[in-house]
């Protein structure tokens, strides 16, 4: 079912690398995550009731390949991805019925779910650098990412640092946390249930 598609002009590291130097603060890190953490991520998930997955900030795709390896075939993936040219470039890569590839702010999560008439997500898999955002657009991506879970579904976050986790606590009834030290750098994976 996961078809991937040569890119035609240019490779995954080098878009990677020429939009971290064009937006830093949206990517936040030079390097895409690794197999480690990836691995780690997505083990917070239970695939077996996973119908309804979205993923913030795909990027180059390193997590929505992985993620649409695991998913059942009647299960459908949402990618928001806020950068034009890295939602162009999935939509081009990756060739799978069940992907739906929206470019938009996470923070209208719930719209896009309303559009598609879905109720909650079962797990949202995230990638964005909290940190480095307007403490309001935070505010209001959390606010809607709580809403937009499932009573029982589950929010999965890595971020480098410790900084967030008082912030996470404020939103979520549980957080768990996890280390992978095979990144770079190291990341802090937060699993949080509503």
């Amino acid at each position: 079912m996961l078809k991937s598609a040569r890119p035609r002009h240019t490779s995954r590291m080098a878009l990677f690398t020429r939009n971290f130097f064009r937006h830093p603060a949206m990517l936040g890190s030079v390097i895409p995550s690794s197999p480690f953490l990836i691995n780690d991520m997505l083990a917070q998930v239970d695939w077996k009731r996973a119908r309804v997955v979205v993923e913030y900030g795909p990027g180059i795709g390193n997590f929505t390949e992985e993620i649409l390896k695991r998913m059942s075939p009647d299960a459908i993936l949402i990618a928001i991805e806020l950068n034009g040219e890295l939602a162009a470039f999935l939509r081009d890569r990756i060739r799978d019925p069940r992907l739906h590839v929206v470019q938009t702010s996470a923070g209208n999560v719930r719209d896009i779910l309303a559009r598609r008439n879905l109720a909650h997500t079962d797990y949202i898999i995230s990638s964005l650098p909290f940190t480095n955002m307007p403490p309001s657009v935070r505010h209001h991506i959390m606010q809607e990412t709580r809403r937009a879970l499932h009573s029982d579904g589950v929010f999965v976050a890595y971020q480098y640092s410790r900084t967030l986790l008082p912030y996470f606590r404020s939103c979520f009834s549980s957080v768990q946390q996890g280390f992978q030290p095979l990144n770079f750098p190291p990341a802090r994976i937060f699993s949080c249930t509503p």
